[in-house]
């Protein structure tokens, strides 16, 4: 979610679609490219041949929908998959069920949250899948869409919701939140240094009446802070909307307990990829993988004990980053983090 794009902000990136879907906008046709496609393909592949030969089918989850970008090149190149779509968006859901129609027969669109896997899996009657995908973060089509508030270089209304139909908006949380809870957030997930300044001037606006924009939003983030600093790091707001919708979305939260219950979801040689847009978001990814692969075996013995050997190893050690040429044809995926892990034992 850091991609350097101007009209965004640090980790506004394609979520599963990212500037790789094909789709209508005010009558232009605009081509986006979901990011690492192959890469992600590449990764779930192994897991998804190994069930097709054992069993004659898989199925995979793509816990980020979207446009429908990697779904439907997955599908395509698997006859025999099945695969459980989650987004929280229902304009996404739309646009990637028209996509996907040509595999309704394997496809299960869900409106949910992904971190909802372990319910959703329940109720389709769905015990274990070989493969989920995560692409995290904003999708094209929310960035594109000028009143979804995401973007600070368009006039808009303070939303930020990723699903419009619930959940407290942007302009509801700066209006409520006290300032010390909106310096929190301004500084816990925008590390935004300035965040007293940005939110005096906040409150100030909110009790005079002035606040209802993204523009709004944007000035006021950009008369508070010093001249000096305003030369670099490109467009000043870009931490503050970030930081607002992350806490719009519960996005960190969310993501803590959806990568746990991804990895309780697969099959022995199954496999979870996750690409991310920001730190917060890898850091936590990072760490749940590190959690599950570590060994219980008390150091200094030369073998594992029994039960003690962890159940998950990593595929990619690190993180992968985007190759040059895709990042010079889709910005968007400049700060992108891929990781990947597959489970050795039941």
């Amino acid at each position: 979610m850091d991609p350097q794009d101007p009209s965004v902000g640090d980790d506004l990136k394609s979520e599963c679609e990212g500037p790789g879907a094909h789709r209508e906008r005010k009558g232009k046709r605009m081509k986006h490219i979901p990011v690492a496609l192959d890469r992600c393909i590449d990764l779930l592949s192994p897991a998804i041949e190994s069930a097709i030969s054992e069993t004659g089918s898989a199925t995979i989850i793509d816990a980020t929908l979207g446009l429908g970008g990697h779904s439907h090149e997955i599908l395509s190149r698997y006859s025999h998959l099945n695969l459980i779509g989650f987004d929280r968006d229902l304009a996404a859901i739309k646009i990637a069920g028209e996509k996907l129609q040509n595999f309704s027969d394997r496809i299960s669109i869900i409106h949910a949250v992904y971190d909802e896997i372990a319910e959703v899996l329940k109720d389709l009657k769905v015990s274990h899948v070989d493969g989920v995908l995560f692409d995290l973060g904003v999708s094209s089509m929310q960035l594109d869409e000028a009143d979804r508030g995401f973007a600070y270089s368009q006039e808009a209304p303070l939303d930020m919701r990723m699903d419009q139909s619930q959940g407290k908006s942007a302009y509801e949380i700066l209006m409520t939140y006290d300032r010390s809870a909106l310096i929190r957030i301004l500084r816990n997930y925008g590390d935004e240094k300035f965040a007293p300044k940005i939110v005096d001037r906040i409150i100030e606006a909110r009790s005079t009446g002035v606040l209802n924009s993204t523009k709004n939003l944007a000035d006021i983030v950009k008369e508070s802070i010093p001249a000096p600093a305003r030369r670099t790091g490109g467009n000043p707001a870009k931490r503050t909307f970030q930081a607002l919708r992350i806490e719009v979305n519960q996005e960190l939260e969310v993501l803590a307990r959806a990568i746990p219950a991804a990895l309780s979801s697969i099959n022995v040689n199954g496999r979870v990829v996750v690409m991310s847009y920001q730190s917060l978001e890898d850091k936590i990814v990072k760490s749940e993988f590190a959690k599950v692969c570590a060994s219980r075996t008390p150091r200094g013995l030369p073998v594992d004990l029994p039960n003690s050997a962890p159940k998950y190893r990593l595929v990619v050690t690190g993180s992968e980053s985007a190759s040059e040429s895709e990042i010079a044809a889709n910005p968007r995926a400049q700060s992108m983090r891929l990781r990947a892990i597959e489970r050795v034992a039941a």
